[in-house]
């Protein structure tokens, strides 16, 4: 992967890959879930969480080697377990939930297998009159072998005690030098104990070990995941320009406009329309929203509101019904209440603004001193006028109206006010022509 970052961090469509994995666990039932973790360890438990349980191999000796490490945690199960490498992210809750359906009785291993037909850089499976024997590395293979298309996915299903009894016998006698998790199964093949269930989606096969490989998951993952979102009855008008997370929820008869991406833990409601070049970050949307051309992030915007072009709704914000936000306007930790209109060209920071209040373009709430944050409130039916700035901690009453040009300074005004924060306009016949003329002359 060629990064300080540990692989199974590197996100595919919005998720750290061991994540996705740890989810589709999760999701067939399978509890609890062991993560075996090495060269960056600390950064992979910081991301994950308290969810899972944690192995460390601190020296990377091979599949095997990892299973012997997280062998400690597992001592006291009776019953499956299912293994997974942590860098396969297009595997699906369905496929854990059928191999575990799978696994019989008296088995002692189950092995999730593919036909390909291209099996270059796959463990191949081996079988005779289509019985288990083993799998082959493909190093280790001979020319026979490497022609065989079924291949081993490394996902398996183990009884937990014949794998606990089984891990301190393996050997390292192979090209790599390494202990092999297909060792156990070859002497659980060799028992009659083991059999490869063949699954006819082969993305259970795909892994990722660098950039381009992460890229081709991702698209693959969001293509499905743009299609389940489709089907839910979610227009999508460019599904090659359009990304979705792997959290985020969407309404009926919504729909998203080229180049639109929405991530995070983010919910958007009914008959909503989004974009085109609009990014949705952690936040909720109401129904019958629009977003045009802008950046949304950890914001809750209700029913009916309009946003856009250009406008950067920051962490904080809350805008409720029938708010209007224009062109190349800012909030951050602001509530705007029902019907609010910021049209054009203005910031509004760490503040409160009531029900149909307008405010006029160019407008600022000057809320930082340099030392801490005040805050702006701002009553119902007030308007604001053009090029104001509103220096915190103001409060001004409803129905309040603040002249163009106003530098409304600290304090308390009162409602239905004119507030005039400007100095008298003075003009000096003919001095614009006399100074030129002077200049002149020098």
């Amino acid at each position: 992967m060629k990064s300080d970052l540990p692989k199974g961090l590197h996100e595919v469509c919005g998720l750290p890959m061991v994540e996705i994995v740890g989810r589709a666990m999760r999701e067939a039932g399978i509890s609890p879930i062991v993560v075996v973790i090495g060269h960056g360890g600390e950064k992979v438990q910081s991301r994950l969480g308290d969810g899972y349980l944690y192995a460390w191999q601190t020296e990377q000796h091979g599949t095997g080697h990892a299973m012997q490490m997280a062998a400690p945690l597992l001592k006291d199960h009776v019953g499956p377990v299912v293994v997974a490498p942590g860098d396969t992210p297009l595997v699906s809750s369905a496929t854990f939930s059928e191999l575990i359906s799978q696994f019989e009785d008296g088995q002692q291993c189950l092995v999730a297998s593919s036909v390909v037909g291209e099996p270059r850089g796959y463990g191949r499976i081996v079988r005779e009159a289509g019985v288990l024997k083993g799998i082959v590395e493909e190093k280790d293979a001979s020319p026979d072998q490497r022609s065989i298309g079924e291949v081993n996915s490394a996902i398996y299903c183990f009884d937990a005690p014949s794998l606990l009894a089984e891990l301190p016998k393996l050997k390292n006698d192979n090209a790599q030098g390494e202990y092999y998790l297909t060792d156990v199964v070859a002497t659980f093949a060799a028992n009659g104990k083991a059999n490869a269930h063949i699954f006819d989606d082969s993305d259970i096969l795909v892994g990722v070990n660098d950039r381009w490989q992460l890229a081709m998951a991702d698209k693959k993952l969001r293509q499905r995941t743009l299609r389940r979102h489709a089907e839910a009855g979610v227009t999508i008008m460019d599904p090659d320009t359009t990304y979705l997370g792997l959290e985020v929820e969407i309404g009926n008869d919504t729909v998203l406009e080229p180049n639109t991406m929405i991530v995070g833990k983010t919910v958007v409601g009914a008959g909503c329309r989004l974009g085109p070049f609009t990014r949705i970050e952690d936040s909720e949307i109401g129904d019958r929203v629009n977003i045009y051309v802008s950046y949304i992030k950890e914001a809750k915007i209700h029913d009916e509101v309009k946003i856009g072009p250009y406008a950067h709704i920051r962490p904080g914000s809350e805008l409720y019904p029938g708010v209007k936000i224009g062109n190349f306007v800012e909030t951050k930790n602001a509530i705007l209440e029902e019907e609010v209109k910021v049209s054009h060209l203005s910031y509004i920071g760490d503040a409160h603004v009531g029900e149909n209040t307008n405010i006029g373009a160019g407008t600022i709430t000057c809320n930082y001193d340099g030392f801490s944050k005040s805050r702006t409130e701002i009553g119902k039916d007030v308007f604001i006028g053009s090029n104001n700035t509103l220096v915190a901690p103001v409060k001004v009453g409803d129905g309040a109206i603040t002249a163009a040009g106003s530098v409304v300074t600290s304090g308390e005004y009162p409602s239905d006010a004119l507030v005039v924060g400007r100095a008298r306009t003075e003009v000096k016949e003919q001095w614009a022509a006399q100074w030129r003329n002077k200049k002149k002359s020098q």
